[in-house]
C-alpha cells in the first residue's frame, strides 16, 4: 500500500549533508518525493512509497547523517504526488 507523508525536521540539519543523505537513503528504499532546506533552518520533505519503506525513511530522518543533530521530526499525511518518479533535492524555500 502506497502512502505519502510530509516531514518537517528541526535541529542542526542544514550544512551537514542531510538532504543528499536523505536522497541516497530514499533511493535505496525506492521512496519517491523531494527534500529541501527551509529559510528558517529546518528541512522539509515529502515521502511517497510503500508504507514500510516510508516508515523506514522516517526512522532514518529521526537521526539523519552523522553530523546532524535532529531535535524533532513532525510527520503528517500529504496528498499523493501524481508525478513523482524519483526522490529529488529541491532548492531552499
Amino acid at each position: 500500500m502506497s502512502v505519502t507523508r510530509h516531514l518537517r525536521v528541526r535541529g542542526r540539519v542544514q550544512g551537514v549533508y542531510y538532504r543528499e543523505s536523505m536522497r541516497l537513503e530514499a533511493d535505496r528504499l525506492s521512496v519517491t518525493g523531494w527534500v529541501r532546506n527551509r529559510r528558517d533552518g529546518d528541512v522539509e520533505a515529502v515521502l511517497q512509497g510503500e508504507a514500510e519503506a516510508v516508515a523506514a525513511l522516517i526512522d532514518w530522518a529521526r537521526h539523519g547523517p552523522p553530523a546532524a543533530r535532529v531535535d524533532a521530526v513532525e510527520v503528517s499525511d500529504h496528498p499523493t504526488l501524481a508525478d513523482a518518479t524519483a526522490f529529488e533535492r529541491r532548492a531552499t524555500e
